[in-house]
């Protein structure tokens, strides 16, 4: 049968706009991808050992410097002695500085001040290098856009310092070892983690991020997946919001987390052994401490001290010195401690000190001491300050102070 003319108009129709369409779904679809630079990065070759000259690391990061497009430093020494401060990596368009050899070794402790490596500029990574004996940062963060992977960073005075004006810093699958600080933030910075690292210890702390006041502006730093091991204090958290997640603490010293002022979640932690603290919360306000695990600590597993709102929820002790305290707390804004597991506590398993915490559904089981102990705060010369905790289905099993809900009288504490 023949076609018609109109017949054929219309198909031709049709298909032309098949064709418009397909050609803007694949123009939309390219508009939505990722931009990509087509230009290779230029390749220099770190092959001399020595402080300066060609081949040198320091040679390196002029080259890079100068460059138009980005760059890699292939490093291809086993150990590099430095003498004098290295230039900053300042080129906007991205560095990458990556050891060849297993752990390359950059020896620092000829250098009197000053950081190791000075990150000024945007897009830069570090990979597999080794940075020893610093006497002060080995890694200063004052860009965006930073990432530092299979590196190790030991006996400096501080492993990495993120500046307040940095931000995308990446921080995973690193060994921070007998530092002063393993990683210090001075602010917040935008989305930023610190991940599968290892701190071991280090002297003052493994992670300190630590600011003067609160800023409603700040975002959560994401410190999830590290293994802190014999650190003085594995991580501060000082009016900077974080978010510490799934992470080990192990024979810590002093306390495996401190928290201080506005901000702090810390949820789904382990905590094994030391003569530590679990979590200290000290003038918080705000804190969640959640589904923790902690184990063979010698002192208290939880410690909320001065503090407003904070939230003690899910946690499980077993066989610490003390259970969970709570010390003169904001009449203003209660805390709480509900659905926590308490077996075994070596003393006490809840401690209300001048306080008046909301305790509801909260177990203590085979305390050697008082499964809860309540009394007032004397200071020498002010007020008594009474505790009055509000209980509400709470199991203290056999022993003293046993019972649903038992208030333990006992002689005010002089300061």
């Amino acid at each position: 049968m023949a076609i018609s003319r109109r017949s054929m108009v219309g198909i031709g129709v049709f298909v032309l706009l098949g064709v418009v369409v397909g050609v803007g779904h694949w123009y939309g679809t390219r508009a939505a991808m990722p931009q990509q630079s087509t230009e290779k990065a230029a390749l220099v070759h770190v092959t001399n050992a020595g402080d300066r000259g060609p081949g040198t690391l320091r040679e390196a990061l002029f080259i890079a410097a100068a460059a138009t497009g980005p760059t890699r430093i292939s490093i291809e020494v086993s150990a590099i002695n430095l003498e004098t401060a290295l230039p900053a990596l300042v080129n906007g368009l991205g560095v990458s500085v990556v050891g060849q050899s297993a752990g390359v070794l950059i020896d620092a402790h000829a250098l009197n001040a000053g950081p190791v490596l000075d990150i000024s500029g945007p897009n830069t990574s570090i990979e597999g290098i080794t940075i020893k004996n610093c006497p002060a940062a080995a890694v200063l963060v004052r860009a965006v856009r930073f990432r530092l992977s299979g590196s190790t960073i030991e006996s400096c005075d501080v492993g990495v310092e993120v500046a307040e004006n940095a931000s995308d810093t990446l921080l995973e699958h690193n060994h921070f070892i007998k530092d002063r600080l393993g990683v210090r933030f001075g602010a917040s910075g935008h989305n930023s983690a610190v991940a599968n690292n290892e701190f071991k210890e280090d002297k003052d702390a493994g992670l300190w991020a630590v600011r003067s006041a609160p800023n409603t502006q700040d975002e959560v730093i994401g410190i999830h997946d590290n293994k802190f091991t014999e650190d003085a204090t594995g991580i501060v958290a000082g009016n900077i919001p974080v978010l510490v997640q799934r992470n080990d603490f192990i024979n810590i010293h002093e306390a495996g987390v401190h928290l201080v002022g506005a901000g702090g979640v810390i949820k789904g932690n382990r905590f094994n052994g030391g003569a530590s603290m679990g979590v200290v919360a000290e003038t918080a306000r705000g804190a969640i401490i959640d589904d923790n695990e902690m184990e063979g600590l010698t002192a208290y597993g939880v410690m909320v001290r001065g503090s407003s709102n904070t939230l003690v929820q899910g946690n499980r002790l077993h066989n610490c010195g003390y259970g969970l305290a709570f010390v003169l707390g904001d009449a203003h804004g209660v805390s709480t401690a509900v659905d926590n597991t308490i077996i075994e506590p070596k003393f006490n398993g809840i401690d209300v000190i001048g306080d008046s915490p909301i305790l509801r559904r909260n177990q203590v089981l085979r305390a050697h001491a008082f499964a809860l102990h309540v009394e007032d705060f004397q200071p020498k010369n002010g007020k008594q300050v009474q505790s009055q905790p509000f209980l509400d289905n709470n199991s203290f099993g056999s022993g003293p102070g046993a019972g649903s809900n038992p208030t333990v009288a006992a002689q005010p504490k002089p300061q």
